[in-house]
């Protein structure tokens, strides 16, 4: 498998179907003596920072603290062995309404879009 090409930037969906948003990164693990192993995959705007630069990462960090608490300060991460199918998207066992990534979309509901006139919550 060519994880860039399979995995990376390929969008998440939990076991419901529902979008999680999209693979920003893939955390593998390097081992003396033996092949290297992928242990998790990254979403978020903390990931997408680290592409860009140490600086774009670093401004990213500091503004998700300050919008969201200490608790926003990494990325999320979904353990390789939660990956049920990568096909179109990438099937995870988790819950988005369980996850961090479901209650930052339901906060962005409730305090962003729910403020703009004609929008549907």
């Amino acid at each position: 498998m060519d994880l860039v090409r399979d995995v990376l930037d390929k969008q998440l969906v939990d076991r419901h179907g529902a979008k999680m948003g999209r693979v920003d990164g893939i955390v593998v693990e390097l081992r003396h003596g033996r092949p290297p192993e992928v242990i998790a995959l990254e979403t978020g705007p903390i990931t997408i920072g680290r592409r860009i630069g140490k600086r774009a990462a670093a401004w990213v960090t500091r503004l998700m603290i300050r919008i969201g608490g200490p608790q926003n300060g990494e990325p999320y991460r979904i353990p390789w062995n939660r990956v049920r199918r990568i096909e179109i998207d990438i099937g995870v066992d988790a819950d988005v309404a369980d996850t961090p990534l479901g209650r930052r979309q339901n906060w962005l509901r409730e305090h962003i879009v729910g403020r703009i006139p004609g929008a549907r919550r």
